[in-house]
């Protein structure tokens, strides 16, 4: 298609732009595709090899799990209530190549997001949802929901 006039020009134009704000847009929409259906998962009570600062979430090291899936190398698990974060914020430490899930449970519907990942998972109100990745991007991430906009910890990848 070819554009001729100075007005389908600019309309163009500013049709493009919009589509590009809309694709670059931060954090997600439901409709996000990066955004996971929750699940169930079983913890461990192993003893956890993170090093947090301060009290934090549960984390487990997993030592081995069924044929179909990989082990979970930390198994991290958090619980909302009233807006009360517990275990409550501070900072879990993993090592880069480690198989992290993260598995929240809220008395409210949310959504729960992995900043620098991107991934997200719906939280329905009493149902745990869970995330599940390689941390192979080393820093400090945040994790949070996004409807009651609570920081639940940050993420150590070193």
């Amino acid at each position: 298609m070819l554009v001729r006039t100075p007005a389908a020009r600019t309309a163009a134009t500013l049709a493009a732009a919009t589509l590009a704000t809309l694709l670059l847009a931060a954090c997600g929409q439901d409709d996000d595709p990066s955004v996971a259906t929750p699940s169930t998962a079983p913890t461990s009570a192993a003893p956890s090899s993170a090093t947090p600062t301060a009290p934090a979430p549960t984390v487990t090291s997993t030592p081995s799990a069924s044929a179909s899936t990989p082990a979970v190398d930390q198994q991290i698990t958090v619980t909302i209530a009233k807006k009360r974060v517990d275990p409550p914020t501070g900072r879990i430490t993993v090592s880069k190549g480690q198989l992290v899930r993260i598995t929240v449970t809220s008395d409210v519907a949310d959504e729960l997001h992995v900043h620098g990942y991107d991934l997200g998972a719906r939280l329905p109100a009493g149902t745990p949802g869970s995330v599940e990745f390689r941390a192979d991007k080393t820093g400090l991430f945040e994790v949070e929901t996004h409807e009651s906009e609570l920081v639940l910890f940050q993420l150590v990848v070193r």
